[in-house]
């Protein structure tokens, strides 16, 4: 099927206009004024926004946290959600091998895990111990389409500087991309095994977990990073202020191919909500680094507004309500994690284009085109160029969505932004020019999805100074 989305206000990364826009066989054929063969489907597109199909960087779908724990959402399940929301492509981080696997086994896994995904995706790497045999296999599976890996400086295979100095100059060569998660393992660790014994509430994990460990690793991050020729580095889920002024004293002093990504929960939630409603209701928001405070909510918006960050993803790790009160008495065995997918896009349209927070050029690059160019895939996904996949959301700020569990679809049972009323709604959403979602309702189907496999990064000018 072929449609005309007629007289929407199309929104690109650089600009927002009314026109119409075209879709055949699947791609964008055209915007403004074409000649129609009059066999499409026409979508009314007055008084909506047109914009990209939303990127998802960063989910864990399906993943292994633990022997005992597993995300509830399957890349079918968590695909649902996704294309409700208006995400049509997500890039996963897999979860760690078994002890001594190679870097190219987990690919492997997943790769059966997903194929019932009903939206695009791909995978990003994951690195546990670093050898030579590891350090050839990342070179080839960058060469190979896989140019994203992630790094944990803290967990069960905690990276510093050996580690990050032998990776880096592969990352670099072969014009890949290191991914870190930046929380200090020493610090964590020390105030988790001190804290006194009525301290082990949920509040408790904002106490073990603060600003500056997360500050201090991303410095030792970025300045490993620039030792090694400024390798490319890409800092996930940033929730504290002091560590967006590390990643800009850096670009000040020189610094290039520093990428950042933030995520809703650290926009617009505050580590009250760890207290509000008491210790059964805390547990539901554990995750890490933890929920911040106001002062932390207001810097990532400024640094949405003026480009310091370039991607608003999730980090989509849900686990069910049962799953996480069944450790309220000690926080520290808690599952952590929290749903997100398809809450971002409504929520960042209403909470920062709607209130004035971002602009709508901004929304698109940091939902979707920066994404895109960070990771290998623009511009087939990330914009609505003429010749670009299809994968499109239309956003109606007419009608008003309050979350709730009835009205979700991931298999948590619950949001962290349950309650919250969105001024906007996500009317349909197209990927590949298939509608996969009409009005909260899934219309796609299991398995559509394609595994994406990516290939240059556009220029770092393109992606930080848009």
């Amino acid at each position: 099927m072929d449609y005309v989305i007629q007289q929407g206000t199309l929104c690109l990364e650089g600009e927002h206009f009314q026109a119409d826009l075209t879709i055949r066989n699947g791609m964008i054929w055209a915007i403004g004024q074409t000649v129609h063969t009059g066999s499409e489907q026409v979508i009314d597109g007055r008084g909506k926004y047109v914009c990209p199909g939303g990127i998802d960087a960063h989910t864990h779908m399906d993943l292994q946290q633990s022997p005992q724990y597993r995300a509830c959402d399957t890349f079918y399940t968590g695909g649902i959600a996704a294309a409700c929301g208006g995400t049509t492509t997500i890039l996963d981080h897999m979860a760690f091998g078994p002890k001594g696997c190679s870097l190219r086994a987990p690919f492997e896994t997943y790769k059966k895990l997903a194929a019932d995904c009903p939206v695009d995706y791909s995978f990003h790497g994951v690195l546990q111990q670093v050898d030579e045999a590891v350090l050839q296999e990342l070179g080839r599976l960058i060469d190979e389409g896989f140019p994203s890996f992630k790094a944990y400086t803290t967990y069960g295979y905690p990276m510093t500087e050996p580690q990050l100095m032998a990776v880096f100059p592969v990352i670099k060569a072969h014009q890949g991309l290191l991914t870190v998660h930046a929380e200090n393992d020493g610090m964590t660790n020390y105030l988790r095994d001190h804290l006194p014994a009525d301290a082990v509430v949920p509040a408790g994990q904002a106490v073990t977990r603060p600003n500056m460990a997360e500050a201090s690793s991303v410095s030792m991050v970025l300045a490993t990073a620039r030792i090694c020729g400024d390798a490319p580095v890409y800092i996930v889920h940033v929730s504290a202020h002091e560590s967006l002024e590390q990643v800009r004293l850096a670009r000040r002093l020189g610094q290039e191919n520093i990428f950042i990504e933030t995520c809703p929960h650290y926009l617009l939630l505050t580590e009250e909500k760890f207290r509000s409603g008491g210790p059964l209701e805390g547990i539901k928001y554990m995750m890490a680094p933890p929920l911040r405070q106001a002062v932390d909510n207001e810097a990532l918006w400024q640094g949405l507004r003026d480009g310091s960050i370039q991607v608003v993803a999730t980090d989509h790790c849900p686990f069910t309500i049962a799953e996480k009160q069944e450790h309220v008495a000690d926080f520290r065995t808690c599952p952590g994690g929290v749903s997100g997918v398809e809450e971002r896009m409504p929520l960042l349209f209403s909470e920062g284009v709607l209130n004035g927070r971002i602009s709508l050029e901004r929304f698109v690059q940091v939902t979707s085109a920066n994404a895109a160019k960070v990771f290998g895939i623009y511009p087939h996904k990330g914009t609505l160029q003429p010749g670009s996949d299809a994968d499109i959301v239309l956003i109606d700020p007419q009608r008003q969505r309050t979350f709730a569990a009835e009205n979700l679809h991931t298999a948590c049972g619950y949001s962290p932004y349950e309650g919250m009323t969105t001024d906007c709604v996500i009317d349909t959403v197209w990927l590949r020019g298939q509608i996969i979602a009409r009005n909260n309702e899934f219309t796609g189907e299991r398995g559509y999805g394609r595994l994406l496999h990516r290939y240059g990064r556009a220029p770092y000018e393109e992606i930080v100074n848009a």
